[in-house]
């Protein structure tokens, strides 16, 4: 059978191990990234278009012969590439426009879940800002304050003061901080628990259900500090088991996908919604509609199916007609941030280590931001690069990954990690 030629549309970790694991399958032949990243360079081959030129994504398909197109960006996703790629009949994996709003439209969001009865935070929406003031001044405090579009991660806040929530609802509706993203708000009850990852994989009809995982997003150990775009994560989470997922399915992620349908959106590609685990029970405190960064990091090193099968299964709509098996093992990603990060960041550093690790003793580097300066790789974004690990057991795991990191390892100059990844 002659291999496939595969165009994954990204420049982050999250593409790189997407990269990675499809570089396994026997299926697959040449691989491109677009734009990509220095790891990515590493596994195949970087084209710098970037991931919004759809125009060009489709004449480079259609020039190199590309089989299929895996979307990752959630703002190619909003965008409509995905509904580009399909007028041309070329196959794609991921959301249309239509259904990647369940993650470009808070508000949509919000509606949809009160709409199928899917547990959430109470919430209402504004474009005013002296009634959202109001109606915070009501509510008590601490309360959720959300951007309604995309705002790269950063348009979520956790208001504890009046004068932080003041400050926050005139940052977005008034002064424009997260532009068009910014042109509604959402406020919502803060809910208290721990954070949970789910990922499905979906290809219109059929659901197939990620093992559970966990994001760390606060910048500081003990979940402190501002959120950032995660800070590592783990995959299977202990505690968890098939019921549970089960339950999840049929409570929050087939009820979604049902609403949509209802409104004449089909959604195909992967539904993530981040969870917290209340007292009350499970509620959804944001749906994303591609794979979470930096969990597919953690999750392609346990995938035992072939990815390449996965995606053309969901892209063709018979995932029905496939078995997805997992390795019974847990993994890891810590990842190594920037001085400075999540605010100001110092690029250019010195990344030192890598060929001692990268690949051998079961560690695997993902790059999230890194170039190439005088045939040496350096620093060149606030999260810098994603060290995972697998082992039997999660302290295994843990050991492995944490033990490539630091001045005997893999490190830079202002180097900053959590070292409680997997244990809050």
């Amino acid at each position: 059978m002659a291999k496939k030629s595969v165009l994954i549309i990204g420049n982050l970790a999250r593409e790189h191990a997407l990269g990675w694991k499809l570089k396994q399958s026997s299926k697959v032949g040449k691989i491109y990234f677009a734009p990509g990243n220095v790891g990515t360079g590493f596994i195949g081959k970087n084209t710098g278009i970037d991931a919004l030129d759809i125009k060009s994504l489709i004449q480079f398909a259609k020039t190199h012969d590309i089989y299929l197109t895996v979307a990752g960006p959630d703002n190619a996703l909003a965008a409509g590439v995905v509904d580009a790629f399909k007028k041309e009949k070329m196959k794609i994996f991921g959301p249309t426009k239509d259904a990647a709003q369940i993650e470009s439209s808070k508000v949509f969001s919000k509606q949809l879940m009160k709409e199928e009865g899917i547990p959430t935070a109470t919430f209402k929406k504004f474009t005013d800002a002296s009634k959202a003031k109001k109606y915070v001044l009501k509510q008590g405090l601490p309360i959720v304050i959300k951007a309604s579009g995309l705002a790269l991660g950063k348009g979520v806040v956790i208001a504890k003061t009046m004068d932080e929530a003041t400050n926050i609802i005139d940052d977005i509706l008034v002064k424009k901080v997260f532009g068009n993203a910014g042109d509604e708000i959402i406020i919502e009850e803060f809910l208290e628990g721990k954070e949970i990852s789910i990922h499905a994989f979906c290809d219109g009809k059929t659901v197939s259900m990620f093992p559970v995982g966990r994001d760390h997003k606060a910048i500081f150990e003990g979940n402190r500090g501002p959120n950032t775009g995660g800070m590592g994560t783990l995959a299977p989470v202990p505690g968890f088991d098939t019921a549970f997922l089960e339950e999840i399915k049929r409570t929050i992620v087939l009820p979604a996908l049902n609403g949509m349908k209802k409104k004449g959106i089909i959604f195909t590609g992967c539904l993530y919604p981040g969870l917290i685990l209340t007292k009350h029970g499970p509620k959804v405190l944001e749906f994303n509609s591609r794979f979470g960064d930096p969990e597919m990091e953690s999750y392609m090193r346990i995938l035992e199916t072939d990815i390449f099968d996965i995606l053309e299964a969901c892209a063709d709509g018979t995932l029905s007609q496939l078995e997805i098996k997992w390795k019974k093992q847990t993994a890891c990603c810590i990842v190594l941030a920037s001085d400075g990060y999540p605010g100001a960041y110092k690029k250019g550093e010195i990344i030192n280590g890598l060929e001692k690790y990268d690949g051998k003793n079961n560690i695997v580097v993902f790059h999230f931001g890194t170039k190439i300066e005088n045939e040496t790789i350096v620093t060149n974004g606030g999260r810098v690069l994603g060290i995972t690990a697998t082992g039997k057991t999660l302290d295994e795991t843990l050991d492995k990954a944490y033990s490539a990191i630091g001045p005997h390892g893999i490190h830079f100059t202002g180097m900053q990690y959590r070292k409680d990844i997997g244990r809050v």
